[in-house]
Protein backbone atom coordinates (compact mmCIF):
# COMPACT_ATOMS: atom_id res chain seq x y z
CA UNK A 1 0.00 0.00 0.00
CA UNK A 2 1.58 3.26 -0.97
CA UNK A 3 0.94 5.97 1.50
CA UNK A 4 1.03 9.64 0.62
CA UNK A 5 0.83 12.94 3.04
CA UNK A 6 0.01 16.14 3.11
CA UNK A 7 -0.13 18.95 5.29
CA UNK A 8 -2.10 21.85 5.66
CA UNK A 9 -4.82 24.37 7.04
CA UNK A 10 -8.08 23.95 5.22
CA UNK A 11 -10.29 26.40 6.79
CA UNK A 12 -12.24 27.63 4.12
CA UNK A 13 -12.62 24.66 2.47
CA UNK A 14 -13.20 25.00 -1.46
CA UNK A 15 -12.57 23.08 -4.70
CA UNK A 16 -9.07 24.41 -4.90
CA UNK A 17 -8.55 22.02 -1.53
CA UNK A 18 -10.52 19.64 -3.06
CA UNK A 19 -8.30 19.20 -6.28
CA UNK A 20 -5.24 18.99 -4.45
CA UNK A 21 -6.56 16.35 -2.33
CA UNK A 22 -7.83 14.24 -5.00
CA UNK A 23 -4.43 14.58 -7.06
CA UNK A 24 -2.87 13.72 -4.07
CA UNK A 25 -4.73 10.37 -3.24
CA UNK A 26 -3.92 9.52 -7.17
CA UNK A 27 -0.21 9.14 -5.80
CA UNK A 28 -1.06 6.65 -3.65
CA UNK A 29 -4.02 3.82 -2.36
CA UNK A 30 -3.88 6.22 0.96
CA UNK A 31 -4.11 9.67 1.80
CA UNK A 32 -3.24 11.16 5.37
CA UNK A 33 -3.46 14.98 5.75
CA UNK A 34 -1.98 16.45 8.87
CA UNK A 35 -4.28 19.29 9.87
CA UNK A 36 -2.76 22.47 11.48
CA UNK A 37 -4.16 23.03 14.54
CA UNK A 38 -5.30 26.05 16.24
CA UNK A 39 -2.08 26.42 18.22
CA UNK A 40 0.50 26.10 15.46
CA UNK A 41 -1.84 28.20 13.54
CA UNK A 42 -1.16 30.81 16.14
CA UNK A 43 2.71 30.38 15.65
CA UNK A 44 2.10 31.09 11.93
CA UNK A 45 0.08 33.94 12.60
CA UNK A 46 -2.94 32.04 11.10
CA UNK A 47 -6.30 32.40 12.57
CA UNK A 48 -8.65 30.45 11.77
CA UNK A 49 -12.74 30.77 10.98
CA UNK A 50 -13.51 26.92 11.71
CA UNK A 51 -12.32 25.09 14.85
CA UNK A 52 -9.73 21.91 14.35
CA UNK A 53 -12.60 19.88 15.12
CA UNK A 54 -15.00 21.56 12.38
CA UNK A 55 -11.92 21.26 9.65
CA UNK A 56 -11.71 17.79 10.66
CA UNK A 57 -14.84 16.72 10.17
CA UNK A 58 -14.99 18.38 6.76
CA UNK A 59 -12.09 16.64 5.67
CA UNK A 60 -13.49 13.25 7.17
CA UNK A 61 -15.97 13.85 5.03
CA UNK A 62 -14.47 14.07 1.60
CA UNK A 63 -13.95 10.80 0.25
CA UNK A 64 -10.24 11.28 -1.20
CA UNK A 65 -9.13 11.30 2.89
CA UNK A 66 -8.58 8.12 4.59
CA UNK A 67 -6.89 9.52 7.72
CA UNK A 68 -6.49 13.09 9.74
CA UNK A 69 -3.94 13.93 11.90
CA UNK A 70 -2.85 16.92 14.11
CA UNK A 71 -0.22 19.27 12.85
CA UNK A 72 1.44 20.99 15.96
CA UNK A 73 4.90 21.85 15.07
CA UNK A 74 6.86 22.24 12.31
CA UNK A 75 9.56 19.95 13.43
CA UNK A 76 6.40 16.61 13.39
CA UNK A 77 7.24 15.73 9.92
CA UNK A 78 9.60 14.00 9.80
CA UNK A 79 8.06 11.53 12.36
CA UNK A 80 5.00 11.54 10.64
CA UNK A 81 6.99 9.65 7.64
CA UNK A 82 8.28 7.54 9.36
CA UNK A 83 5.28 6.93 11.95
CA UNK A 84 2.37 6.62 9.52
CA UNK A 85 4.92 4.77 6.73
CA UNK A 86 4.97 7.41 4.40
CA UNK A 87 6.01 6.87 0.67
CA UNK A 88 5.10 10.21 -0.83
CA UNK A 89 5.04 14.09 1.01
CA UNK A 90 2.70 16.23 -1.08
CA UNK A 91 2.54 19.75 -1.20
CA UNK A 92 1.87 23.03 -3.60
CA UNK A 93 4.50 24.39 -5.36
CA UNK A 94 4.48 27.45 -3.37
CA UNK A 95 6.22 25.44 -1.11
CA UNK A 96 8.75 24.23 -3.55
CA UNK A 97 12.57 24.63 -2.49
CA UNK A 98 11.84 25.41 1.32
CA UNK A 99 14.07 23.53 3.48
CA UNK A 100 10.78 22.66 5.48
CA UNK A 101 9.87 19.86 2.87
CA UNK A 102 13.48 19.34 0.98
CA UNK A 103 14.89 17.46 3.56
CA UNK A 104 12.17 14.51 3.69
CA UNK A 105 13.38 13.73 0.08
CA UNK A 106 16.12 11.32 2.22
CA UNK A 107 13.00 9.23 3.51
CA UNK A 108 9.92 9.43 0.96
CA UNK A 109 9.06 10.93 -2.43
CA UNK A 110 8.30 14.44 -2.32
CA UNK A 111 5.82 16.07 -4.77
CA UNK A 112 4.77 19.79 -5.45
CA UNK A 113 1.46 20.07 -7.19
CA UNK A 114 0.20 23.02 -8.75
CA UNK A 115 -2.50 25.23 -6.95
CA UNK A 116 -5.25 25.49 -8.80
CA UNK A 117 -5.72 28.71 -10.59
CA UNK A 118 -8.07 31.46 -9.43
CA UNK A 119 -9.01 30.23 -5.89
CA UNK A 120 -7.40 30.39 -3.12
CA UNK A 121 -8.31 31.45 0.86
CA UNK A 122 -6.39 34.28 1.04
CA UNK A 123 -8.26 35.52 -2.00
CA UNK A 124 -11.74 34.80 -0.50
CA UNK A 125 -11.27 36.34 2.83
CA UNK A 126 -10.04 39.68 0.22
CA UNK A 127 -12.60 39.16 -1.86
CA UNK A 128 -15.32 38.99 1.56
CA UNK A 129 -13.70 42.44 2.27
CA UNK A 130 -14.46 44.25 -0.65
CA UNK A 131 -18.31 43.59 0.29
CA UNK A 132 -19.40 46.91 1.67
CA UNK A 133 -20.05 46.94 5.27
CA UNK A 134 -23.56 47.95 4.96
CA UNK A 135 -24.95 45.54 2.20
CA UNK A 136 -27.47 43.97 3.40
CA UNK A 137 -29.46 40.99 1.94
CA UNK A 138 -33.11 43.06 2.98
CA UNK A 139 -32.06 45.85 0.59
CA UNK A 140 -32.85 42.76 -2.13
CA UNK A 141 -36.30 43.93 -3.48
CA UNK A 142 -38.80 41.06 -2.79
CA UNK A 143 -40.10 38.69 -5.47
CA UNK A 144 -42.66 40.08 -7.91
CA UNK A 145 -41.75 43.77 -6.41
CA UNK A 146 -40.68 45.21 -9.50
CA UNK A 147 -42.14 47.40 -11.82
CA UNK A 148 -42.65 44.70 -14.58
CA UNK A 149 -44.23 42.39 -12.00
CA UNK A 150 -47.61 44.49 -11.17
CA UNK A 151 -50.80 42.10 -12.15
CA UNK A 152 -52.87 44.00 -14.32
Amino acid sequence: MKRVLTYGTYDLLHYGHIRLLKRAKALGDYLIVALSTEAFNDIKNKKTYHSYETRKEMLEAIRYVDLVIPEETWEQKLDDVKNYKVDVVVMGTDWEGSERFEYLKEHCEVVYLPRTEGISTTQIKQDLNLQAPDSKIDQIPEPGAGEGNKKK
